[in-house]
């Protein structure tokens, strides 16, 4: 209630600020503040509060979801381009978990302007296997041997280069 009040007043005083008697609209000002205070509270000390949840149904379709839902049941890639997992992860001694879009967690990085490198984030499991696949994968696409590097405090893996389109297909192939 002191927030509103306290905005009432704050919108009056700026409605009135142009005027040249300050004081009297000061007056006028808390008057104002104090009869809402009074209007705002019933006879009986408590305030009086009506709820109706028949007209709630509107109010909810207006509120966001807080979850981001489970994904749709495709056979294969949707009309968007966006593919589902397949239904058994792989058996490989690693694992990388879609993000929280249902997305594969692979995202190109351009950094001091040119410098383009390619990371997979959300690995879970031994990190080094999946780097040692990917270095196999990307040389034979290359034919050169490129840098990586491997953190596993956060669980990601960079590489020098562009590569994400390759690295994202190559995956979806793996059944991740």
């Amino acid at each position: 209630m002191a927030a509103s009040v306290s905005s009432v007043a704050v919108t009056l005083s700026k409605s009135l600020w142009n005027k040249n008697s300050l004081i009297h609209n000061f007056k006028r000002i808390s008057t104002t503040a104090a009869c809402l205070r009074t209007h705002s509270s019933s006879e009986s000390g408590g305030s009086s509060v009506t709820e109706s949840t028949d007209e709630f149904c509107f109010v909810e379709r207006l509120i966001p979801p807080t979850r981001v839902p489970p994904p749709p049941k495709h056979t294969g890639p949707a009309p968007s381009g966006w593919t589902p997992p397949s239904e058994t992860p792989p058996s490989l001694p690693y694992m990388i978990r879609r993000s929280r879009m249902h997305n594969i967690p692979v995202y190109s990085d351009i950094k001091h302007g040119n410098q383009k490198s390619t990371i997979v984030r959300k690995v879970e499991g031994d990190i080094w296997a999946l780097n040692k696949d990917v270095k196999e994968h990307l040389q034979q696409l290359t034919g050169r041997e490129l840098p990586t590097t491997v953190n596993e405090v956060t669980m990601s893996i960079r590489i020098k280069g562009q590569f994400d389109t390759e690295l994202k297909e190559w995956l979806l192939k793996l059944g991740f």
